[in-house]
């Protein structure tokens, strides 16, 4: 071998490393917002603010003429004027591997359940990925199965679809994930909780998760009373979480509850570096953001990301900003109703307001024709409800309200199902034609 061909790759790597670091102040804290006189890394980067208490990582979000901008990942107890800033040179990773599953990590990827620390082999992946190129991105042609009769007889999902589940508060989003999760025949179950009550956390887990599903999911956790960055970044997290399992060809359910706060808390970062509160108080960083992060999930070259994600419906609103943006970019949304809920029908799935844009194409003819004829008599007796509960309607008058009249019993009883009861998907398309026929 040539000696120098021998050393290039010490010489190149003598050459890329920073001998002198330039290191940064703190002048300024400003609520969430921390002003440094440097470091000039480029944003994204992480940066160690040296306390007396120890490092206290941050992120740089932004400059501000000769200021540089951060946020921090902890909190900024600790933090005076004057307080070195020292860059890692890097931007976020989270770990990636088998030794995840059954595992609760933080949005920074630290681990925050009681079985110990994460392996020290694990791999560890950017956080802050592109989504694939729309033309290595394989067509949805096959369902996969969620265990749910609502949604696989009525609003069936392919392998790598991005659904929306769209409700108000305590309509039963969590408890639909749950279910999802246990009854699902994807490989991996990957669960983000961004902004959730830290008492919600261990209900989830215990209640509507279960060991079974606990078993083959990572759940990434981070709880209302983080910063603002770490509920950002727990949502990134688990995305990059899945991706890893993704390209290991296997089919991966990514959920998430709720995109409403992950928007909620980049409304907090974008309005603290500055930027201009535009449609109903969020900035425009909120609106670039939601398809960068949710366009990463779905299909690839090998594996998919069937991604799941609760929006929380102010006020029953499904024009208001958040609701209406997630809506344009998902493929499909699932709207829950509180009038089911009211009548104890769970899960509270509207079918008639709820829509899969891709059922057409991933569900055989005689299936999605069944389906086609039940949601027609169900909305037929809706549309006269008032007129048969009042006594108005008269028996005979017409054949489809009378069949709609006679079979409403039926389709409630096929969207009611049991919490810990997973149906399979033969057995739902089975019930659907057994209604309609």
């Amino acid at each position: 071998m040539n000696e120098n061909n021998f050393f290039n790759k010490y010489f190149r790597t003598l050459e890329n490393t920073e001998t002198i670091k330039a290191n940064g102040r703190v002048t300024q804290v400003v609520g969430l917002l921390i002003e440094a006189t440097g470091p000039q890394n480029p944003v994204g980067d992480v940066c160690n603010i040296m306390t007396a208490g120890g490092p206290l990582p941050c992120e740089i979000v932004g400059f501000r003429r000769n200021s540089v901008l951060l946020m921090p990942l902890l909190h900024t107890e600790g933090i005076r004027q004057g307080c070195a800033v020292v860059p890692t040179g890097t931007p976020l990773t989270a770990p990636a591997g088998d030794a995840l599953l059954g595992r609760l990590i933080d949005g920074l990827g630290n681990p925050i359940d009681d079985k110990g620390d994460l392996p020290d082999n694990l791999k560890r992946v950017p956080i802050n990925n592109t989504p694939p190129n729309p033309m290595t991105r394989k067509r949805i042609l096959s369902p996969i199965e969620t265990g749910i009769k609502v949604i696989d007889g009525l609003l069936t999902i392919g392998a790598g679809q991005r659904m929306g589940i769209f409700a108000g508060s305590g309509v039963g989003k969590s408890t639909l994930m749950g279910m999802i999760c246990r009854s699902s025949k994807a490989d991996i179950n990957v669960i983000s909780l961004v902004g959730e009550r830290g008492r919600e956390v261990k209900d989830f887990l215990e209640k509507d998760l279960g060991p079974e599903g606990l078993k083959r999911s990572v759940i990434v956790v981070a709880t209302s009373d983080q910063p603002a960055l770490v509920r950002v970044k727990a949502a990134f997290t688990a995305t990059a979480i899945a991706e890893h399992f993704r390209d290991q060809d296997k089919n991966v359910m990514l959920m998430m509850d709720s995109v409403t706060r992950f928007a909620m808390a980049q409304r907090e970062i974008g309005l603290a570096v500055g930027e201009p509160p535009t449609t109903r108080g969020f900035p425009p960083s909120v609106f670039a953001m939601l398809p960068k992060l949710l366009e990463r999930a779905g299909t690839a070259r090998r594996g998919s990301i069937t991604g799941i994600y609760t929006v929380l419906v102010d006020g029953g609103d499904m024009d208001e900003p958040i609701t209406d943006a997630v809506r344009g970019i998902l493929d499909g949304h699932l709207l829950l109703s509180r009038q089911l809920a009211t009548q104890n029908i769970f899960p509270a799935v509207d079918i008639l307001g709820s829509i899969s844009r891709l059922m057409p194409e991933i569900a055989e003819k005689e299936h999605f024709n069944a389906a086609g004829k039940l949601r027609n008599i169900y909305s037929t007796y809706n549309k006269n409800a008032d007129a048969i509960s009042l006594g108005a309607y008269k028996a005979g008058s017409d054949p489809k309200i009378d069949e709609a009249i006679k079979k409403q019993p039926l389709i409630e009883n096929f969207i009611k199902q049991p919490i810990i009861e997973g149906i399979p998907f033969d057995h739902s398309i089975a019930e659907i034609k057994k209604i309609v026929g």
